[in-house]
């Protein structure tokens, strides 16, 4: 069962953190990417892991969920604020390091703290993302689909974030353009729509994630020493599989398990087995 949320005090805002599974099992820590809530951390998916004996912890960033929002448009904060944010949660439940389990711009962040801060991280999971300083080895690697750079280039209108139908017809457009072969669900979207937004109300301010930059970190990924996993979706067309071939070359030691069917997107219900599995695994030991 999970626990009640709560918020913890993490420098000038505060977080909803929530838990599932006992304390003093090894911690993982769920890092979710631009503009999601704790929510894409399904239930489902945390009481799985957890069963494996892990204890779960997944967080609202701020801008999301019950956290701190900031005007959008204008947070004020650098993509620095999120990885350390992210240590904060660990500092706040009193953990000394954690399993960092991070997907797209999340795995971003766990990459920061692989680097940055190895002495909390007791391994790393990295799922549909990217090498934030791709060695030059990896020059090269394939841009978005067609379909994709079509959506940047020429964005989706943004809904009314207050109006939950539009809210979820939008998100459901989005999984469409950046999911794989596993057909979208549109009821298992607007739940978790649905669940976010009577948590924390309107998604405006998420959309803040997309300004704020990291320091960059040069090309220091092949200074982690934590176990890495790189769980890759074979039909993300946001970052192609080579991605993350490149970035478990880039890491020592990395294993590299990709994930068949599966876009950019949070792992459909059908591959949770597969992908808690695969995490059980990988933090068998610490």
């Amino acid at each position: 069962m999970p626990s009640d949320e709560r918020l913890v005090r993490v420098g000038d805002v505060e977080l909803c953190v929530q838990s599932f599974g006992r304390e003093g099992h090894p911690p993982i820590l769920l890092i979710a990417g631009n503009q999601s809530s704790m929510d894409w951390w399904e239930d489902g998916f945390c009481e799985r892991l957890a069963a494996t004996g892990r204890f779960v912890v997944r967080y609202d960033s701020r801008d999301t969920g019950r956290s701190t929002r900031f005007p959008v448009g204008d947070p004020g904060y650098s993509g620095d604020a999120l990885v350390h944010d992210a240590v904060g949660v660990l500092d706040c439940l009193r953990l000394p390091r954690a399993h960092v389990v991070g997907i797209s711009s999340g795995g971003g962040i766990a990459q920061y703290l692989g680097v940055r801060d190895p002495d909390r991280v007791a391994s790393l999971t990295l799922m549909s993302t990217t090498p934030v300083s791709p060695g030059a080895q990896h020059p090269d690697l394939p841009p978005p689909t067609e379909a994709v750079s079509r959506s940047f280039a020429e964005p989706l209108p943004d809904p009314d974030w207050s109006d939950r139908d539009a809210v979820v017809d939008y998100m459901v457009a989005l999984e469409h353009i950046f999911s794989g072969a596993a057909p979208v669900d549109p009821d298992r979207i607007r739940s978790v729509v649905t669940r976010s937004m009577e948590r924390g109300g309107d998604m405006a301010s998420a959309v803040n994630h997309w300004l704020a930059a990291a320091t960059p970190l040069g090309a220091r990924l092949g200074e982690i020493t934590a176990p890495t996993l790189v769980l890759h979706g074979r039909e993300d067309p946001l970052f192609p599989y080579p991605h993350a071939e490149a970035l478990a070359a880039e890491i020592p030691g990395a294993h590299l398990h990709p994930l068949s069917g599966v876009g950019h997107q949070h792992p459909p219900p059908e591959l949770w087995d597969e992908v808690v599995g695969a995490i059980a695994a990988h933090t068998a030991s610490d």
